[in-house]
């Protein structure tokens, strides 16, 4: 055990003490916030540039009054143009596009969009929902029905959504446990893909510098591969926790500096406006604290140690049977496809049923569990015998893994100049 602490130690000082390692713990925070801040930026540019906008109105001028100046809209109408003319003067004045209401007497027919871009759903459909209104409130009108009347008689009534204890929810609950599911899956898979990486470039490092022959004669190699990835692993939880801590710091200093919102966007101006009303806030900070974040917490921690020595263990094996990482490639797609089929498990299956047979299942399957637990644990409570297993699960496949990882390392590390294929690799299993 000495021994492997050693190795530990050794491992953790090697990757903290890495020009390249201690250069990028502190300028990937100022990249990612440089480009947040680039991202707020820009779209508060995009966001402050008006559009200008055609209307021709050949109905009689029943339409072109309910299209009011904005701050990003700006309507120009139109007289007494055809079709094409007034297609013609939108393209020579370099309008954003041309709304052309066909019609008459009133009547509506259709209504057009030109324009040379592709516009925004949300925009196409604020104006459909415009005109489709008024030519309602017209037919009603021209049928002799009171439209205020009608207005009052029609219900509009919001469903009240609550749990069978009673307490309220909101509509944007699922999208909150959503967020929150997938945001601690992706974050895990990419930092096993991150730090398994580094795992395998350190073995295949000390594999071309014939440093490993040295240090496998005085240690065993079962050894040397725990103790590189509990080292490589704890070096990776340093580099991010700093990641946090300064990238939270730069994020607050730059927002308060420059005054932009780098997490704003014009786009989700709608939403936002839905839920100024008080008691919709109070719903939505109240599905936020339902949210079982100390139980996330402790299993995110769990899945985190359990899945990345899961993954490393096999990014160890193909570091020691390759001798680049070029030759790494053949051997790259088992490890990644069970981490996206649990990405799209979990946002496909999780999200639509997450006590689904599929959800369950693959929650269980060690190989994809730490990512697809994690997604459905914020989705409702989750019996502890069901995480038990699956984390049993995990740790047992842990151990069986690593064993077969070593016997891949062990014959790995001292062989040079062969191509590996996996008729090889089943071959270093059965000695």
């Amino acid at each position: 055990m000495d021994k492997l602490w050693l190795i530990i130690k050794r491992e953790y000082l090697n990757k903290v003490r890495n020009k390249t390692f201690v250069i990028m713990t502190f300028v990937s925070p100022l990249i990612f916030v440089g480009v947040a801040l680039l991202i707020g930026w820009l779209t508060s540019i995009n966001s402050d540039t008006a559009r200008k906008i055609a209307v021709l109105d050949q109905t009689g001028d029943q339409y072109e009054s309910l299209f009011k100046n904005t701050d990003r809209n700006q309507y120009i109408v139109l007289k007494g143009l055809s079709k094409s003319a007034a297609v013609a003067a939108s393209k020579e004045a370099d309008y954003y596009g041309l709304l052309l209401i066909e019609g008459d007497n009133g009547n509506l027919e259709k209504f057009s969009f030109y324009s040379d871009d592709s516009p925004s759903p949300d925009f196409i459909s604020a104006i459909e929902d415009k005109i489709n209104n008024k030519a309602s409130e017209s037919n009603l009108l021209k049928n002799n029905i009171d439209v205020e009347l009608l207005e009052k008689l029609t219900v509009k009534k919001e469903i009240e959504l609550q749990n069978f204890t009673g307490e309220k929810t909101s509509k944007l609950s699922g999208w909150i446990k959503i967020a929150t599911g997938g945001a601690a899956g992706y974050l895990l898979m990419m930092f096993i893909i991150i730090y398994g990486n580094m795992v395998m470039r350190s073995v295949i490092e000390e594999k071309t510098n014939r440093i490993i022959e040295i240090i496998v004669s005085s240690v065993k190699p079962i050894y040397l591969m725990v103790g590189k990835i509990t080292g490589t692993s704890l070096a990776g939880i340093t580099q991010f926790l700093i990641w946090v801590i300064v990238g939270f710091i730069l994020m607050i200093a730059a927002t308060t500096f420059f005054g932009i919102d780098a997490f704003s966007n014009p786009a989700n101006a709608d939403m936002m406006a839905q839920t100024q009303d008080m008691s919709k806030m109070e719903l939505i900070l109240n599905d936020v604290a339902q949210l079982p974040i100390l139980k996330l917490i402790f299993c995110f921690f769990i899945y985190f140690i359990g899945g990345y020595f899961l993954y490393a263990s096999i990014y160890t094996a193909i570091g020691a049977a390759v001798d680049n990482e070029t030759d790494t490639q053949q051997f790259m797609l088992p490890v990644i496809l069970p981490l996206m089929l649990a990405i799209y498990v979990g946002f496909f299956s999780v999200m639509d049923n997450p006590h689904g047979t599929v959800a369950v299942i693959f929650s269980y399957i060690p190989l994809t569990s730490p990512i697809v637990m994690l997604m459905r644990i914020p989705f409702g409570e989750i019996a502890w015998w069901e995480i038990v297993l699956s984390m049993a699960l995990l740790y047992i496949s842990i151990i069986g893994i690593a064993i077969l990882a070593s016997k891949i390392y062990r014959i790995g590390i001292l062989m040079y100049g062969k191509k590996t294929n996996w008729k090889e690799l089943y071959k270093w299993l059965r000695y």
